[in-house]
């Protein structure tokens, strides 16, 4: 590393998966960035696939989408929500990735021969990624969430080089917390110490001694056990801190440096630390905590039972709800029990706001389309996105512009009408990994819309996308004659980016996926309108 700046952290987790590496690091994250410091995360996960692209959501919940159209973990959408860090394909990390790019190198003989091997091959390539992001962004500090648990044999690489990069940087450039579990089991609530000493003994086998320990916990460590921990685990006392368990993910920030954390990470690496500027996220937090009132708003989607398949859609949601001053209460609904109950007006009726995201395949699009046509018909604000898009498209056709048997080719290949159908670059697609229409792309807004109006009279904006779909153009003329809107469309080619219904209360579906850029301080404007119109439209009900 030429660049002697960059101070580097590691977070490992161990006992258990799922403890909350991903929102411990961008809370950090957000407390560096209060402290004045540029940051930047990377997530490193030790599957063998090349990103989450294929998936199932049930395996792996939503995939996020970056600015550049890289497929990532869930995680980066937590970072990117928390902190201003710029994300990239460089800021997600897999073990395929790695092999795939170590296994290119020797097929085409970079190795000269050479015996290739996981030490020094692979861990070299994975501390190459984690110095470029350093280097490429002269950041003040890189935050590295090393997924899975200690323990893992998938792990070991990744584990191997961030010891080795500690070994080279010296403890002055380099920090090291591990995530725990202390787990309560008796009636008396006395705290269980064994798994996080077990935990740090497997850490420090492989060479990797934690200089913090964050210990998930239902209450507070008492001193004496801290200190206890803090015994066997080789930390000072004060390096135990309590991570508890909240209600509310927005809380952890705040926690967190209450507990001292950010206080201790700073002095580790020799800096004064003063008290952090994070005045808008407490505004946030406050508003998110004090609504004055409360809409309904239905989510409609295939992955409806995964609660962080549409984790996005949720925390956006959530967002535009603090900015509007109430609570969003999210009804989840699966569509295919619309389809089997055909109860419309039971299930969705008294809702102030539908919306369907998007997905894949043609389960449960139906009841997706006939909840749309629902809406359309009863004048309750509509969302959509993506899919929803496409099946507003197909509810349109069938139901206003007469066209017999309107379908996606992706549910119908051989339908009359397909009024959705691949893009040109996508018919003849064989893999499908990382080969969908993905990242930021631009979109033209038509004056005197509403979208224009939504997006404060912008005449260009950009939005990620994640779709393989697209509405027919062949079509367009007989839509708009039937009094549909294209609001937003791709300059060139000329692929439909938004529709709306001017005379409806509010009715809105885009091919792209806001979602993915929606923060606590920043709610996106589409998803604050949204909520604002099932405002109104409750207090209508009334």
């Amino acid at each position: 590393m030429k660049d002697k700046k960059t101070k580097f952290i590691f977070v490992t987790g161990g006992v258990c998966s799922s403890l909350g590496k991903g929102l411990s690091t961008a809370s950090l994250g957000l407390l560096l960035e209060g402290h004045g410091y540029k940051v930047s995360v990377i997530k490193m996960d030790p599957y063998i696939n090349i990103d989450p692209g294929t998936m199932s959501p049930y395996q792996h919940g939503e995939v996020y989408v970056t600015e550049d159209g890289a497929e990532t973990d869930l995680d980066l959408g937590y970072y990117e929500r928390f902190t201003n860090a710029p994300l990239s394909q460089a800021n997600s990390v897999s073990t395929g990735q790695i092999y795939f790019e170590v296994i290119t190198r020797e097929r085409r003989g970079d190795y000269l021969g050479r015996t290739v091997q996981v030490v020094p091959h692979i861990t070299n390539e994975i501390k190459k990624r984690i110095y470029n992001i350093a280097q490429e962004g002269l950041m003040d500090f890189v935050l590295v969430e090393i997924g899975g648990t200690v323990g893992d044999i998938e792990s070991f690489p990744f584990l191997e080089s961030i010891r080795q990069i500690r070994q080279e940087l010296g403890r002055t450039r380099a920090l090291n917390v591990h995530l725990t579990l202390v787990p309560t089991l008796t009636v008396a609530g006395e705290h269980k110490t064994k798994p996080t000493q077990h935990s740090v003994k497997e850490l420090m086998q492989i060479g990797i001694i934690p200089d913090i320990l964050l210990c998930r916990a239902t209450i507070p460590l008492s001193d004496e056990m801290r200190s206890k921990i803090a015994l066997f685990c080789n930390v000072s006392d004060d390096h135990v801190i309590s991570a508890l368990d909240s209600k509310c993910i927005y809380d952890i920030p705040m926690m967190l440096h209450d507990n001292g954390y950010d206080k201790i990470v700073l002095e580790h690496f020799g800096l004064k630390p003063g008290k952090p500027d994070i005045s808008d996220w407490k505004k946030f937090v406050d508003a998110f905590k004090n609504p004055k009132s409360t809409v309904q708003i239905g989510v409609i989607g295939k992955y409806i039972a995964l609660p962080d398949a549409y984790k996005s859609i949720y925390e956006a949601l959530v967002h535009a709800g603090a900015a509007n001053n109430v609570h969003v209460d999210i009804v989840k609904i699966d569509p295919e029990d619309l389809e089997k109950h055909n109860d419309f007006s039971e299930r969705i009726g008294s809702l102030d706001g539908i919306l369907v995201p998007g997905g894949f395949g043609n389960r449960g699009v139906e009841g997706k389309i006939d909840s749309i046509k629902y809406a359309r018909e009863n004048n309750i604000p509509f969302f959509g996105i993506c899919l929803g898009l496409q099946c507003a498209v197909i509810e349109f056709g069938r139901n206003v512009c007469g066209l017999k048997n309107a379908n996606t080719k992706e549910c119908e290949p051989e339908c009359e009408n397909p009024v959705i159908s691949p893009l040109v670059d996508q018919e003849i697609i064989i893999e499908l990994g990382g080969t969908m229409r993905k990242g930021s792309y631009p979109c033209e807004l038509k004056k005197g819309s509403g979208i224009r109006k939504i997006y404060g009279d912008a005449d260009l904006i950009r939005e990620r996308h994640r779709h393989r779909y697209e509405f027919t153009m062949k079509y367009k003329d007989l839509y708009e004659s039937k009094g549909l809107v294209f609001g937003g469309l791709h300059p060139n080619p000329k692929l439909v980016e938004t529709i709306e219904l001017p005379n409806h209360r509010w009715f809105y579906a885009v091919q792209y996926h806001p979602e993915f850029q929606s923060k606590p301080v920043k709610s996106h404007p589409l998803f604050k309108s949204f909520v604002e119109a099932a405002v109104k439209f409750r207090k209508e009900k009334a």
